[in-house]
């Protein structure tokens, strides 16, 4: 029986993908320094060997018997995503996986110490290496599944999004936040003329921090006894669905920094941890997409994390870690804060979609060969210009340097971010519709009814139906930004 053949594929699959995100997640936390080659190595000739292991030709021939079996409903949808994965993949020569591992760990390394020193002139060759691949990479794509190369990449994080749908929608709301920026300023402005913000002590240790962020996991819904919190560069969520790795980065002047990375993580977590158990080693069972792995992480993080009620269960929790007593009307300010900033991983929930489309657009320019690496840093400067009115012209750390996706060759992942906070709101909104007392329960620290919400309609349905697909049906109607749009001028507008 054919399926059965693609059902123990999957099982040997499933055990690569385990050892090279477990490999990948500590080669980012807890890998000494001088194991980066190495590790790139073996990581590179790992990802070679579950490429040619998922791509082996007879494949095609188990896929076209299955297709023709008497399977039940969750098989055939499984036969569907097997297929989907196999003309993803084969479109790609192992050799060029191969490359294009070792590539991108390396520039991932030097983008580590480089970024740090603040030096472009020495990251750059690396980049221009990156970006090459990727165009390589967009190109063998679009051949395969008749897509602009752009889109081919974004197929892989977002399955049925395409950029002729998607740039309307952030063009429309890139003008409604230059606009609305000033507005949520000069609210917060007029708020804190009339009663100044608390300042943070500034003395909060990391061992304290990580505590607190551990007891808010739990509460919110976190297994901790099938995943983990560590510290890197960049906070990520990690690892397998059994053995979830999140990271974060403390500031002990700011406990808040650190809360809501973890918080954002958390939601990446439940998702990978509330898949359904018994499709693991299916493609069918693997979450849908980035957009949607997003909007659960921003839905804890700004739906939950920033939500009012969420602090009055928090506030207690806060001084029993920190041993700071905050009143509501005072941490508010804090969790509320608008301001104009370089750092998209820092950005406030009204500042932040203005980071990532200009990302994508940038990126857009990048893989079409309109824009080359070498006049990345003006772009990124003239469009940081236009729509937050700062200047990275002589910062390129925090300009085009500051995110690990382009050294790691993520193209095509950046819109997930906008879209997820997008349909993370839209979410919310169905969510409160069906039971208007949520935020009473919040209150409590009762999160059982959110979780209970969001693993009908998105957990347990894994990759069971296209991103717009998925959406659609958790909240009745295909995306609309009016949801994100009301929530942004319920909570900072005027």
């Amino acid at each position: 029986m054919s399926f059965a053949k693609l059902d123990e594929l999957g099982r040997k699959l499933e055990a690569l993908e385990h050892a090279l995100a477990i490999l990948g997640a500590d080669e980012a936390t807890h890998m000494a320094v001088g194991g980066g080659a190495k590790r790139a190595e073996a990581l590179s000739a790992l990802a070679g060997m579950h490429h040619r292991q998922a791509t082996a030709p007879e494949i095609a021939d188990w896929i076209a018997a299955a297709e023709t079996e008497t399977l039940n409903d969750d098989q055939r949808l499984a036969v569907r995503e097997f297929r989907r994965q196999y003309t993803n993949m084969t479109c790609l020569p192992t050799e060029f996986v191969e490359r294009q591992t070792s590539a991108r760990l390396r520039c991932e390394q030097l983008w580590r110490d480089l970024r740090a020193k603040n030096d472009w002139a020495g990251f750059q060759p690396a980049l221009e290496g990156i970006v090459a691949i990727a165009r390589e990479e967009a190109a063998l794509r679009s051949e395969a599944l008749g897509l602009d190369p752009y889109d081919a990449l974004m197929e892989q994080y977002d399955p049925g999004n395409r950029t002729a749908d998607i740039t309307p929608v952030f063009t429309d709301l890139k003008a409604f936040l230059k606009d609305f920026v000033p507005e949520a300023l000069a609210v917060q402005q007029e708020r804190l003329a009339k009663s100044p913000k608390r300042p943070l002590s500034g003395v909060y240790a990391i061992e304290r921090q990580r505590e607190l962020g551990l007891a808010m996991m739990g509460a919110v819904g976190f297994d901790l006894t099938r995943g983990s919190l560590s510290v890197s560069h960049h906070p990520f969520c990690g690892g397998v669905p059994s053995d979830v790795r999140i990271t974060t980065r403390y500031k002990t002047s700011d406990f808040l920094s650190a809360l809501m990375g973890v918080l954002h993580e958390t939601g990446h977590a439940l998702y990978e941890q509330n898949l359904p158990e018994a499709w693991s080693h299916w493609p069918l069972g693997k979450a849908r997409g980035m957009a949607v792995h997003e909007s659960q992480s921003l839905f804890v993080e700004k739906q939950l994390g920033r939500n009012p009620a969420f602090w009055q269960w928090a506030l207690p929790l806060v001084e029993q870690h920190l041993g700071e007593r905050w009143s509501m009307d005072e941490i508010l300010p804090h969790v509320h804060h608008v301001e104009r900033g370089l750092i998209r991983v820092d950005a406030d929930e009204v500042t932040y979609p203005l980071h990532v489309i200009l990302r994508y657009e940038l990126e857009q320019e990048l893989i079409s060969g309109r824009l080359a690496v070498a006049d990345l840093p003006e772009a990124w400067d003239a469009r940081m210009r236009d729509y937050l009115g700062l200047s990275t012209i002589d910062n390129p750390a925090d300009g085009p340097m500051q995110d690990v996706h382009w050294p790691s060759a993520a193209f095509g992942y950046f819109p997930s971010y906008t879209l997820g906070a997008m349909m993370a709101a839209q979410q919310w909104s169905a969510l409160t519709s069906e039971h208007p007392s949520v935020d009473d329960e919040i209150a409590r620290g009762h999160f059982e009814t959110v979780n209970t919400w969001r693993r009908d309609k998105i957990w347990s349905q894994a990759s069971r139906w296209s991103t717009p697909d998925l959406l659609e049906r958790a909240t009745g109607e295909k995306l609309n930004a009016a949801h994100f749009t009301t929530h942004l001028k319920k909570r900072y507008g005027a």
